[in-house]
């Protein structure tokens, strides 16, 4: 049986792990990026290089989207020079950045009008969860379109879980960024805690990682965060954008979370301080700077 041709638009941290999957699973996959030098060593490993979206989307049968803000994939869905000004009926669009519900709904309806197909499908797991293949992939729109992408979506995904309707993936998504916000501010206390005590955090993670207080935050981030190892496995100013959106549903359902306000705040300060392009782990230098 053949296997679809599929487009990916976005070649980031995530993206490009990824398409490494699809590729190593024998998928035609046709790549653009708006900085063509990020998508290069995927063109080494096989991806085909596209100069727009419309060439890239032209044979396709998935269109797979991983961009970065919400403005953007306004841009690349609806643009003159976007996916669906450039679509045919019967291709699939999955956008798997984190963005807003209401676009989300926006890009299905779009969809439908001009019969094509649509799934929001964030993800998580980090850098960590992309190259392993093991990312959890949280999926809202037709059930059945959800059902026919789930062997694609095996390839890279875990735990693959269908949440609703169309919006329905990007609600999840803001349920797990909130309680990634959380889970962060307690690892970074916990871990300033065990500095300013005496104790080897090294050894403090050691038990702490193997009880009721274990977290990805905890065991995966505490370690470079003890190394002062901030590069990204996750961008500060991706978290900001996704945590001022779950404020923004927040508002809209009359629904007060102040945990999720205390971590955007102080995720805002880390992005005017200039730490945007470091990870999220960077969290740290709030409690030991």
């Amino acid at each position: 049986m053949q296997k679809e041709k599929i487009s990916f638009i976005g070649t980031g941290v995530m993206g490009s792990s990824i398409i490494k999957h699809l590729l190593n699973a024998s998928y035609e996959v046709t790549v653009y990026t708006r900085t063509k030098t990020k998508a290069e060593p995927l063109v080494a490993l096989g991806a085909k290089w596209a100069d727009h979206v419309a060439e890239a989307i032209k044979d396709a049968d998935i269109i797979f989207t991983m961009i970065g803000m919400p403005a953007d994939v306004e841009e690349v869905y609806f643009s003159r020079q976007g996916i669906f000004a450039n679509s045919r009926p019967s291709q699939t669009v999955v956008d798997m950045t984190t963005s807003s519900p209401e676009l989300a709904v926006a890009i299905a309806e779009k969809a439908a009008s001009l019969q094509m197909n649509a799934l929001d499908a964030p993800v998580s797991g980090g850098d960590i969860g992309a190259r392993n293949g093991t990312l959890s992939i949280m999926c809202g729109g037709q059930k059945d379109v959800f059902e026919k992408l789930l062997p694609v979506m095996s390839v890279f995904g875990k735990q693959i879980v269908y949440q609703g309707q169309a919006g329905a993936g990007q609600h999840a998504k803001m349920c797990n960024q909130i309680t990634v916000a959380g889970n962060m501010i307690g690892a970074c206390e916990a871990i300033a805690y065990a500095m300013k005590s005496g104790l080897d955090p090294d050894t403090m993670l050691q038990s702490v990682t193997s009880g009721a207080a274990n977290s990805f935050s905890l065991s995966d981030l505490g370690p470079r965060m003890i190394n002062e190892n901030y590069e990204p496995g996750f961008y500060v100013k991706h978290f900001v954008k996704d945590l001022n959106i779950a404020l923004q549903e927040t508002e809209r359902m009359n629904l007060k979370l102040p945990g999720l306000q205390l971590a955007r705040d102080m995720y805002t300060e880390l992005l005017a301080k200039g730490y945007g392009e470091k990870g999220t782990q960077v969290l740290i230098k709030m409690y030991t700077e």
